[in-house]
């Protein structure tokens, strides 16, 4: 009788680095996601409170943008980055603002197109396109925060 050889594979430093830094990286997209829903809730609030102030879609959008930027950084920060003291929050939050910026204009975008195409629209459709673009803009910041604002810096960089 002829066994098979079972060659079993051994996992060196580099596999168990790598595998720890997917498991990081879940863990970050899980808490990134649930400072996003917070964000959203937050956004959609105050962005439903605007429009029935009477403010245009626009301007409502840019405010309720920059004010759930400004706290969604500090909070990504800290809960999904796990920075904590003052060591680079200004530059993070000024990161955070560009990243922000893409946000922004993704959105903006979207209620732009829905106005040319329904000048109109009910407002649920309306913060559904804005919502939705929101998510797409979420997932663009997620990429900015983890490979550029938040990376962490090797060790050469380091002072």
């Amino acid at each position: 009788m002829v066994s098979a050889n079972r060659v079993r594979h051994v996992p060196d430093q580099a596999d168990s680095t790598a595998a720890h830094r997917n498991r990081r990286g879940w863990a970050q997209l899980f808490r990134f996601a649930c400072v996003g829903v917070a964000s959203t809730a937050l956004f959609t609030v105050l962005y439903l409170a605007l429009r029935s102030a009477g403010m245009p879609a626009l301007a409502a959008n840019a405010i309720c943008q920059l004010v759930t930027a400004v706290a969604n950084t500090a909070a990504n920060r800290r809960l999904t980055f796990g920075i904590r003291g003052r060591t680079d929050a200004v530059r993070h939050q000024l990161q955070g603002l560009i990243a922000f910026g893409a946000g922004l204009a993704l959105t903006s975008a979207a209620l732009l197109v829905l106005h040319a195409i329904t000048p109109d629209p009910g407002r649920f459709v309306e913060v559904s396109v804005v919502v939705g673009a929101t998510i797409v803009a979420t997932l663009v910041r997620f990429v900015l925060y983890r490979f550029w604002v938040f990376r962490a810096k090797r060790p050469e960089q380091r002072p």
